[in-house]
């Protein structure tokens, strides 16, 4: 009996073996390793933000904590005195705002240039792509000057307006605008539809993909950056959550352990918006490559 279950089970492995592809399962083995190696840094700034300060840096590393010291790591950092609710607030409120504006006025430039004709339109849009080759430092003292002239300087209204247009997002939507067939837009047009009436009810939702795509990738640019609220903001009452963490680091950054929490929390967000996003840009790039 014992001879005949291991003959089967011989012939189970057997058949497992021929099923599966060898060189697609080393590949999965070898990208899980990868990714795995790549999350170590997070992984270790996770403990080390649960961590007591002199377990932080004991070798060979604790990845679990013995010794558990996160309420007051958190604490202090969301309620010291640099508290972390206000750079929230303000990193929310300038990010959710630029966002909002950017992608309105991304596709709105976009469904323009792709769907409505009118006189230079391939000549404007090739000078609009062409400011893209432009580096945003180059132009930084103009734009200050000209915030500082238009008293938007120290401001978050000036901070949302910078971000507000996109020659990547205009490019980016208005290749999707382009595999919308025209004989859609004609049908609306002929029924006395206008542009607007087009693009709000036919256009926009047949391109939802990538504008959440859009969306989430202008999210991520904005919550993240640090040159725009460096220069174009000096009250620390306006601070984002980029400059708070660098403020943050002026006052505790030989405590490693307060440093990682601040870390953690600032990437929060941005885990959250990508794990509910995930499949919208799934979507955005799959239709991207079957337009393409």
């Amino acid at each position: 009996m014992g001879q005949l279950l291991r003959e089967k089970g011989g012939r189970k492995v057997e058949q497992f073996f021929k099923k599966v592809d060898i060189s697609k399962l080393m590949t999965t083995i070898i990208m899980a390793v990868l990714g795995l190696i790549f999350l170590l840094p997070f992984i270790w700034m996770l403990s080390a933000s649960f961590k007591l300060e002199k377990d932080v840096l004991t070798f060979p590393i604790e990845w679990i904590p013995t010794s558990w010291n996160a309420v007051e790591n958190y604490s202090k950092v969301w309620f010291g005195d640099k508290s972390f609710l206000l750079y929230y607030w303000n990193s929310f409120k300038v990010t959710i705002l630029t966002t909002l504006t950017s992608v309105i006025v991304s596709s709105l430039a976009a469904y323009a240039f792709a769907k409505v004709k009118f006189k230079g339109r391939e000549f404007i849009f090739l000078i609009v792509l062409a400011t893209y080759m432009i580096p945003p430092q180059s132009i930084l003292v103009p734009q200050f000057l000209l915030y500082k002239s238009m008293g938007l300087f120290d401001s978050h209204l000036g901070l949302i307006l910078l971000n507000s247009f996109s020659v990547f997002g205009t490019f980016m939507l208005r290749q999707f605008f382009l595999s919308i067939n025209d004989e859609i837009i004609e049908s609306a047009r002929i029924d006395g539809a206008g542009h607007f009436r087009v693009f709000f009810h036919i256009a926009l939702p047949l391109v939802q993909p990538a504008i959440a795509t859009y969306a989430i990738l202008r999210f991520i640019w904005t919550w993240n950056d640090y040159q725009y609220p460096l220069i174009f903001l000096r009250s620390e009452s306006l601070f984002t959550l980029q400059l708070g963490i660098a403020q943050f680091a002026d006052a505790h950054g030989t405590i490693y352990s307060l440093m990682m929490t601040g870390a953690v929390s600032a990437i929060i967000p941005l885990l959250i918006v990508f794990i509910i996003g995930q499949k919208q840009v799934i979507e955005g790039i799959s239709l991207g490559g079957v337009k393409g």
